[in-house]
């Protein structure tokens, strides 16, 4: 850990890191516990891994909200559950053309993924074939990955979508397997764990992350990172809540700054190939310092989230290109 008085050479955790050998869980949490006049060095060595696996491009990704509110699940951070009084839009599935419009505007915006999200505990089978069509039609005129983000999946929905060509499949793990109950209560850890592994069996690209900043300890954090590590996800979405009026987790305060750029490096050094998007809350919680957090992540979402608004898809370019990054110019490539 470090103690007052203790210096961290944070070289040698990425050293470590590029060596396979992986952080010991106190070293992770020393990590989290930096000195804030440590957080240059700190960006730098997360940098250094970074720059192994991904040089200095970045990839944009864009979400379209396909289905918003109507949730039957009771998750505390979400404006479109259940629980939530937040004044939301809400409608079932957006039809084909409206998807493929949002592809053709992901494009626009540089993103490499489109991702096509709807609420709900899981897809029901009309609106799976709804997705379906979509995404053919997708892989047959533009050149986008493409990645569903639908609920708990079985094992045949997950074949149909692999078949219909979803490259990538986000179920997020949230939080740790201790907190979970505390956020969510109409399912369970084990659940969301599930559906990752089916994604793998299915052969799309597995994608989960966490939300940091619903109560959870430093030692949970460490926990989430290592889980992800082990369950092998490609991609992992860093969010920072965004406490939404109306939600049961209203009134829990942002992630400082530089707490969240620690939290970024953590999750480099302990899965450092690994795609790390600096996701949902980017701009509530970073502030002023989102540039920072592209020597850790390389992956950024440009335009709005599902209910809150993002920055200006020009502010987010020219982050990039101020930085002297690049944006990845067809995610298809890799």
């Amino acid at each position: 850990m470090n103690r007052v008085g203790t210096a961290v050479n944070w070289t040698d955790y990425a050293e470590k890191a590029l060596a396979g050998e992986g952080l010991s869980r106190e070293e992770a949490l020393s990590v989290l516990r930096a000195d804030d006049d440590d957080i240059l060095p700190l960006m730098h060595a997360a940098f250094r891994v970074r720059k192994r696996y991904y040089g200095k491009k970045v990839k944009l990704n864009m979400i379209i909200n396909a289905k918003s509110g109507l949730c039957p699940e009771d998750c505390g951070y979400c404006s479109q559950s259940i629980v939530s009084s937040a004044p939301i839009q809400k409608y079932t599935l957006l039809d084909k053309e409206t998807l493929l419009a949002g592809a053709r505007e992901a494009l626009n915006r540089k993103a490499g993924t489109y991702c096509i999200v709807a609420s709900g505990r899981g897809p029901t089978d009309k609106e799976l074939e709804q997705v379906i069509e979509a995404v053919r039609e997708i892989r047959a005129t533009m050149p986008l990955k493409i990645c569903a983000c639908l609920g708990l999946l079985s094992g045949e929905q997950a074949a149909r979508l692999a078949e219909a060509g979803v490259h990538r499949y986000n179920h997020n793990l949230n939080t740790s397997r201790a907190n979970y109950s505390n956020i969510t209560s109409t399912h369970t850890y084990d659940q969301r764990v599930e559906t990752v592994e089916t994604v793998k069996q299915s052969g799309m690209s597995p994608c989960s992350g966490v939300i940091i900043g619903m109560g959870e300890s430093d030692e949970e954090i460490v926990e989430m990172a290592y889980a992800l590590r082990e369950l092998d996800a490609d991609s992992i979405p860093v969010n920072f809540l965004n406490a939404i009026p109306g939600t049961p987790l209203e009134g829990y305060g942002r992630t400082p700054a530089l707490r969240a750029l620690k939290v970024l490096a953590l999750f480099r050094f302990v899965c450092p190939t690994k795609e790390i998007r600096v996701a949902g809350g980017r701009e509530v919680n970073l502030r002023t310092l989102q540039p920072l957090a592209l020597y850790a992540a390389n992956s950024i979402f440009v335009g709005d989230y599902l209910t809150t608004p993002g920055q200006e898809i020009t502010t987010d370019h020219q982050m990039i290109e101020d930085l002297g990054f690049e944006i990845e110019s067809c995610a298809l490539q890799e």
